[in-house]
């Protein structure tokens, strides 16, 4: 790991310990084992450094889904995947992405500084709403769409059926968070989950 990676690492760390607001780039730069002005040289200020952990997080998510083929973030592309995919394939997709947002280190770091720093940052509450709300829904409320349109799923309302897959989920996620052993009953709801939906909305693969 070289120095830029070490720095947001240990920003990472310390946002999820202490806060965003309450760690500073004397505190970053001496976990790191360096001066500020030798982390200046890296990043411009800790905006600079909350900017990157996000394209980190991108970055990963963007590597994870490919080795599970899927492009993830884009809903024509993932279409075409989907309606076609085995229930059980669907299945072993669900859990492996849950898994890596239970587990991949970074993510899980990320989501618990944004879990506290909601309600005493406003700009962190926005980066809470967007990265747990607004654009998960905007992604799969597309996928469903062009689902609903190709005849694989059947809805009326597509934003409800959205919420219909997307809240159990994060729900279980956040479950999971705060009780590490309820895994693999958080597991087992999903599958049901999924099953349920394919039911409900009538996709017969």
């Amino acid at each position: 790991m070289n120095t830029k990676e070490r720095i947001l690492d240990e920003a990472l760390t310390l946002f999820s310990e202490k806060g965003y607001a309450n760690v500073y780039v004397n505190d970053i730069a001496e976990r790191v084992g360096i001066k500020a002005p030798s982390l200046y040289k890296h990043y411009k200020s800790k905006q600079a450094i909350f900017d990157a952990i996000l394209e980190v997080m991108r970055s990963r998510f963007k590597e994870t889904a490919g080795s599970l083929n899927i492009a993830g973030d884009d809903a024509d592309t993932d279409a075409d995947i989907y309606k076609t995919m085995k229930e059980t394939d669907l299945v072993a997709l669900g859990k492996n992405l849950f898994l890596y947002y239970l587990h991949d280190d970074y993510t899980k770091r990320f989501r618990k500084m944004l879990t506290i720093e909601q309600f005493h940052d406003e700009s962190l509450s926005k980066v809470y709403m967007k990265q747990y709300f607004d654009d998960p829904l905007s992604y799969q409320g597309m996928l469903f769409g062009l689902l609903v349109q190709q005849g694989v799923l059947k809805t009326d309302n597509i934003p409800i059926m959205t919420l219909h897959f997307y809240a159990p989920i994060y729900t279980l996620l956040t479950v999971c968070d705060r009780d590490p052993s309820r895994e693999e009953e958080c597991l087992k709801l999903l599958e049901e989950h999924i099953k349920k939906f394919d039911e409900l909305y009538g996709r017969d693969i």
